[in-house]
């Protein structure tokens, strides 16, 4: 009996769909049911968001090229400008009804993009059904104009036409926004995989020659490893095939068999050991990587390789770690003239603390001897986006590595003094601290 029921499409076809996305059929239930039939007109526009590897992309496009729903997809990394992206969509819309394209398409305004967009749709006879526009990574329409993201959001009330917009991102809709308004999408949610949805879509690939259940005892070993260090499904796919080959060696060789477990274990946790300290780094090829398996060696033997020497910080943990030590050594009245291109004059006041002016003779030279203070999250957010010259989107891969960084102090205060002082304890950051993360 299959999860998926519509009435607007075949029972073979929902068969189909729910074995290409497993432990994803409650979400592609629920836009089945925003979707409708082919002629009904859906919902204006979508919001779909979730973490990194959640299947968004994957779901979206399997849900509407199997089900054979007139769509165009596009990834806005790619087309980064308003213009290659309405012009994108258009090249997409002519593309997809077969006719060859005799002239290039120009779109240089909004006005403009309505109006091809009308006679695209129309010269396809799309009217009796829906088109949808996929934007991928739509955190990057935030970098366009400001009248881009409303448009996109209420295009089927500018067009008249039946079209369906569906924003695909990693950030939440509290922050694309726009300060003046806009239409409201229909807001989704892609949740993580669990280790039981791991399991059961990374057994899916097992070899033939091998059967399922070895093949999925294999994957319960590799999760017992990695899961605690990386979620990502892509990753772990990867993972899995590169290190399955020294799983079967002790099978290969007759040792052993597929049955017996602890032997395969013994001989395949040196080396997940070993890709546990390169893991999301990709320092070395699976080429390399094998022939390494076979010759016994370690990651650093092979020329160009760090993992064993030095192991760069993520590119926003360096500046997370700048910013929070900037947070605890400068008082609060300093941000203004520190980070600000105009922050006006600043007048100088005599006013001073009990304590700073015992200390006076002490502070002449650093501010240093006091120690870090404690700083509130928004500011150490604040300084943060100052410094880094781009743009910093805050997504969840922002605050997991504040929380990271957070967690090691913690552990190190826990080391020093054995116990935390309860709830009044606050999290700064010493030039010590920074010192012992970057050895």
């Amino acid at each position: 009996m299959p999860n998926l029921e519509h009435p607007a499409y075949s029972a073979a076809d929902l068969l189909h769909l729910e074995s290409l996305v497993p432990c994803r059929e409650s979400q592609v239930s629920t836009l089945l049911s925003i979707f409708g039939e082919r002629q009904q007109f859906s919902f204006p526009s979508l919001f779909i968001y979730g973490h990194t590897s959640s299947g968004k992309t994957y779901v979206m496009k399997t849900l509407l090229t199997t089900l054979q729903l007139p769509h165009v997809f596009v990834n806005c990394v790619e087309y980064f400008t308003s213009r290659l992206l309405l012009e994108e969509i258009l090249i997409q819309l002519q593309s997809s009804s077969g006719t060859e394209q005799t002239s290039p398409v120009h779109c240089d305004t909004l006005s403009d993009f309505v109006r091809l967009f009308k006679q695209a749709v129309a010269s396809q006879e799309l009217q009796d059904q829906t088109l949808y526009i996929v934007l991928d990574r739509a955190e990057q329409l935030r970098e366009m104009e400001a009248n881009i993201l409303p448009a996109f959001l209420r295009l089927q009330e500018l067009t008249d036409r039946n079209v369906t917009v569906i924003l695909l991102s990693e950030i939440v809709w509290e922050l694309f926004r726009p300060n003046i308004g806009c239409f409201e999408p229909f807001t989704m949610y892609f949740p993580d995989y669990s280790i039981g949805h791991l399991q059961k879509i990374l057994s899916q690939n097992h070899p033939p020659e091998y059967s399922a259940d070895f093949y999925a005892a294999y994957i319960n070993i590799l999760l017992g490893v990695f899961y605690m260090v990386c979620r990502d499904l892509k990753e772990l796919r990867h993972l899995a095939a590169l290190n399955f080959a020294k799983y079967c060696e002790p099978v290969v060789r007759g040792e052993a068999n597929e049955r017996d477990t602890r032997k395969l274990w013994k001989n395949i946790e040196p080396h997940l050991k070993k890709a546990m300290q390169t893991v999301y780094l990709r320092e070395i090829s699976s080429s390399q990587w094998e022939r390494l398996q076979h010759d016994g060696g370690e990651p650093g033997q092979l020329k160009g390789l760090s993992a064993h020497t030095h192991v760069e910080l993520p590119y926003y943990s360096k500046f997370l770690l700048i910013a929070a030590y900037l947070a605890s050594y400068n008082p609060v009245r300093t941000d203004k003239r520190f980070f600000l291109k105009h922050h006006g004059k600043i007048r100088k006041t005599n006013f001073m603390k009990k304590h700073e002016k015992a200390l006076l003779f002490l502070l002449q030279t650093s501010n240093h001897l006091l120690g870090p203070k404690p700083f509130p999250l928004d500011r150490l957010l604040a300084i943060l986006y100052s410094i880094v010259d781009n743009r910093v989107a805050p997504t969840a891969n922002i605050f997991s590595q504040i929380t990271s960084l957070v967690t090691l102090q913690l552990l190190s205060v826990v080391g020093q003094n054995d116990q935390l002082d309860g709830p009044r304890y606050k999290c700064t950051v010493s030039l010590d601290f920074i010192r012992a993360i970057a050895r």
